[in-house]
């Protein structure tokens, strides 16, 4: 069992409310019926545009990986599988998430949540970047056997921004892994991807990561 699964169990959990709905209204004889009729289709795929719940990663959209990669179905709720850096400091929405694996070691997952609005989707994003910032000193404090070290890889250039993130733990008894973590949002919608496996920086595969990263954020909607 990797650092991060038993750390993920000893870590509190927390559980997107994806608010849909859209109403179009007209007034008979504002408009010959066809028109009437092409507007509300218009407007009815607009809308059905904007409150489609976010799509998630497909297994090839991952890091490549000698095995290749297996894709859970996608389930609500906050996965386990992060809660070793943010389980405690995850504000109370409805999470979606899917789970990947590989036939070794090496595992990934997604969670996705569509806030209220941007700026609500903004302090989310913030909030989930500052608890990964300070993941490895919490970790430290509250797990005398562990040292961590945390990472900040930078920027993407996607939708409204994305940040990439790495953490390196090792055990007093010589058990070591290293995780990759993105916080990315497109509007009011925010996703992290995280990716983990035995082993330290220097086998963490990043720029394929930051391509991952990336594409959560470009095909969310």
């Amino acid at each position: 069992m990797s650092v991060r699964t038993r750390v993920a169990a000893l870590a509190a959990l927390t559980a997107t409310a994806l608010a849909v709905g859209a109403a179009a209204t007209t007034q008979a004889g504002a408009a010959p019926g066809g028109t009437v009729q092409k507007n509300a289709a218009a407007n009815s795929a607009s809308a059905h545009k904007k409150t489609a719940a976010p799509r998630f990663l497909a297994a090839s959209e991952l890091p490549p990986h000698p095995t290749g990669w297996t894709a859970g179905p996608v389930t609500d709720g906050f996965p386990e599988q992060l809660a070793y850096c943010l389980g405690e400091g995850v504000p109370a929405y409805d999470y979606r998430h899917r789970l990947f694996h590989t036939e070794l070691d090496t595992s990934a997952v997604q969670v996705t949540v569509v806030t209220g609005s941007a700026a609500k989707g903004k302090a989310l994003a913030d909030r989930l970047n500052k608890e990964i910032r300070t993941c490895a000193a919490r970790l430290e404090r509250l797990y005398p056997e562990i040292e961590a070290e945390g990472r900040f890889f930078g920027t993407l250039p996607v939708e409204e921004g994305a940040t990439v993130h790495g953490l390196h733990t090792e055990t007093s008894y010589g058990a070591t892994d290293v995780n990759l973590l993105s916080v990315g949002r497109d509007g009011r919608t925010v996703t992290v991807v995280g990716w983990g496996q035995m082993g330290d920086f220097g086998d963490a595969p990043l720029a394929a990561f930051k391509k991952t990263a990336k594409k959560a954020v470009t095909k969310l909607h």
